[in-house]
């Protein structure tokens, strides 16, 4: 069982930087591939960035350049850096889980979820 909580969601100006992070429960974080999905109202949750046990990343096409995905396994946590926010990237963001070797890139591919941080940009 693991139990995701996020944080480091709010406000934000067009243009500007937030970092989110993701804290898991767990002694076999490392184990682990961590994802961000986001949902902006009256539509699906779609994939953000994904980071696995090795450290290799990947990110949907329209945040890269602009978000990195880090994981620091001695604390447990996964951070997403958002640089150059858009009002497109306003959503609920949330983090994902599962044990697994492959990245996380699809809602059917993981287990945990967190409860969500909202993330609004505005223009």
């Amino acid at each position: 069982q693991v139990q995701l909580v996020e944080s480091g969601g709010g406000l934000v100006q067009a243009g500007g930087p937030l970092r989110l992070f993701c804290s898991a429960s767990g002694r076999t974080f490392s184990r682990y591939a961590m994802g961000w999905f986001r949902q902006a109202p009256g539509k699906e949750r779609n994939f953000v960035a994904a980071i696995i046990w090795s450290g290799g990343t990947y990110y949907t096409d329209s945040v890269k350049g602009r978000f990195t995905i880090s994981r620091d396994n001695a604390k447990n946590t996964v951070y997403l850096q958002m640089n150059s926010l858009k009002p497109e990237d306003t959503a609920v963001y949330y983090c994902a889980a599962e044990e697994r070797s492959v990245p996380i890139i699809s809602t059917h591919d993981n287990d945990y979820w967190g409860q969500g941080t909202q993330v609004t940009v505005s223009s």
